[in-house]
Formats: structure tokens, C-alpha cells, sequence
């Protein structure tokens, strides 16, 4: 049994790609949750060892080898002293009983780019207020913002609720916008144009009825994935938070266009969610047309999320 249970573990991890959804979104609750299936090892280890089961602690080299071909490269330290550009995302929640303090935070960063999500109507004019000396220009389209220190153009919400539901082209645009949580601008640098999305996808749930209920997240993934695919500029950062990690299949559309950072210049698995004690990385970093070069979380702030930063260069010249 328990060497039936250790092929079990690694075929689980290998295989969870083939793991239907239709059932209460169970292929994407797996994968949301994937690393810490390597914890089950030590505890098969240990129950291996108390029945001195030799084929059960051989059967275990299996889902070892799967975690660590999974895993293992996150386990070091990939990322390089320099980049041109250092930005942050950070969903500072929407319940923050200080938005003064986290504006201070991130303003102390250095960072060239802030992409804050869950901005309120009320909390707005504090982040504007506190971020105002530092970032000189800024764009906030319904509840997701870009604080810049480079000048901002060509900015416009990006619609990620495709006129699902309540929010459709029966409602006017101004109340359609309050509810906005997405958006494309172009940031001027020296070294030519970006083009940025800052983004915050819709919520997951896990009930009894529905199981975990991801609708409104894999929808607003799929439009956020056509607007990059249309996007004409080849120099793309995308900024924000997907409710998702990179092993949910769901963000294999944006993933297929863009590079996620933090598994190309992290060190660690960078878990962002929940603040008090991260399990996973919902906040993600992702480039086209550009070198990642490093990727870290940064220290709470008064959010139950925490802010990632990235470092991001301009890709090297060729001869």
C-alpha cells in the first residue's frame, strides 16, 4: 500500500495535466496547489521506515524525481545584479487600514513602475497623495493603477470582463469603468516605447456546490491573453494579479505568450498569498520582448497580499 501510494503521489504530479476540470474545477485546485504535494514524500518516508519497507522507499524515488524535474529549479538563486528597469505589482487590498503607510513602502522601493490593484475611490487620492514626489505620472482606470516615473500615453481599460453577466453593453460606460480591472498604457523610456498591462482577474471560490468556481478568472484570462496577442508593440510587460498560478492550466494562454519571471530570475517560489502565511503565487510578473533578471518578494504592507518586484532589462543586441 504504500508503495502503491508513493507511484501514485509522482503519476498525480506528473499527470496533472490530464485532470478534468468538469468535475468542480479539480485539474486546476491540484495544480494551484502543486509544490506542497512534495510535502506527502517525507511522511510516506516515515511510515516506509517504521514498517521497514524497502519497496516502499524505493517506489518513493518516483515522485521525488517528478517534484524535483517540477520544482527543483526554483530551489536556486537564478537571479543577475543588474537591470535597466525594476518594477512591482502589488494588489494592496481593498480592506488596507493603511494606505498611507504601503504608498510609503512601495515609494521607498526604488522601483521605476508600481502596479497597485484593489484601489478604492477612497484610498485613490491617498496612494495619489503619497506617490505623487517620487512617480510624476500615472494613469487609474476603475480599481487597477500605473504610478510611473517615465511619461505615460496612449492608456485605455482593457476589457477583461468581455460584457459578461451584469457589467454588459446594456450598462453605460462610466458604470462599466467603476468596475474595471484591467488596463494597456505605453511607458517612454530611453531605450524606446513599452507597452504595460496591469491587470487584477476575477476571483476564485471553493463551495460545495460548484466546487472551485474559477468562471470569471479563466474568462478574464482568455481576453487578457487576445489583447497581448494584438498587442503591436514586441516590448510587453504584464503586471498584476491573476488569481492563478503558473501551474493552473488556465493561465496557459497568457503563459504561452508571455514569460513568467520569477520562474526565469527567482530564487525560491516567490508565494505571495496570503500575507500572514503565503501559499501560493497568485501575483505574478510576466515579459515579452524583454530579459528578466531578477524577481523577489518584497516585506507585508498593510494588504493581505504581498508586493513582488522584478528587475528587467532590454534584451542584449545582436551582432
Amino acid at each position: 500500500m504504500l508503495a502503491a501510494s508513493a507511484l501514485l503521489l509522482g503519476l498525480l504530479m506528473l499527470l496533472h495535466a490530464h485532470i478534468p476540470n468538469r468535475a468542480g474545477g479539480l485539474g486546476s485546485l491540484v495544480e494551484t496547489f502543486l509544490p506542497w504535494f512534495g510535502l506527502l514524500v517525507p511522511v510516506l518516508l516515515l511510515a516506509a521506515l517504521r514498517r521497514r519497507s524497502a519497496i516502499a522507499a524505493v517506489a518513493l524515488l518516483v515522485p521525488v524525481a517528478v517534484w524535483l524535474g517540477q520544482f527543483g529549479g526554483l530551489l536556486g538563486d537564478k537571479s543577475r545584479p543588474a537591470a535597466d528597469l525594476t518594477v512591482i505589482s502589488h494588489n494592496v487590498g481593498a480592506e488596507n487600514p493603511d494606505p498611507a503607510g504601503t504608498a510609503r513602502v512601495l515609494a521607498a522601493s526604488g522601483a521605476d513602475l508600481l502596479a497597485l490593484l484593489e484601489v478604492t475611490e477612497d484610498a485613490r487620492s491617498t496612494y495619489e497623495k503619497e506617490l505623487a514626489k517620487v512617480y510624476p505620472h500615472r494613469t487609474v482606470q476603475g480599481t487597477v493603477g500605473l504610478w510611473s516615473k517615465r511619461p505615460l500615453s496612449r492608456t485605455r481599460p482593457v476589457d477583461t470582463l468581455m460584457d459578461a453577466g451584469p457589467l454588459g453593453d446594456a450598462k453605460p460606460a462610466h458604470v462599466k469603468m467603476t468596475y474595471n480591472r484591467s488596463l494597456r498604457t505605453t511607458v517612454h523610456t530611453a531605450r524606446g516605447p513599452l507597452a504595460v498591462y496591469v491587470a487584477h482577474l476575477g476571483s476564485v471560490r471553493v463551495n460545495p456546490r460548484e466546487g472551485y468556481a474559477t468562471a470569471d478568472r479563466d474568462r478574464g484570462a482568455r481576453a487578457l491573453a487576445a489583447a497581448v496577442a494584438a498587442e503591436p508593440n514586441e516590448r510587453v510587460i504584464l503586471l498584476g494579479d491573476l488569481n492563478g498560478t503558473t501551474d493552473d492550466r488556465a493561465l496557459n494562454v497568457l503563459t504561452a505568450r508571455l514569460r513568467p519571471v520569477h520562474e526565469e530570475a527567482g530564487h525560491g517560489f516567490g508565494f505571495s498569498w496570503p500575507a500572514k502565511f503565503p501559499l501560493v503565487r497568485i501575483d505574478q510578473i510576466m515579459v515579452r520582448g524583454m530579459q528578466p533578471m531578477s524577481s523577489r518578494v518584497l516585506r507585508a504592507t498593510g494588504s493581505d497580499h504581498l508586493p513582488v518586484a522584478a528587475g528587467i532589462s532590454w534584451p542584449a543586441s545582436r551582432p
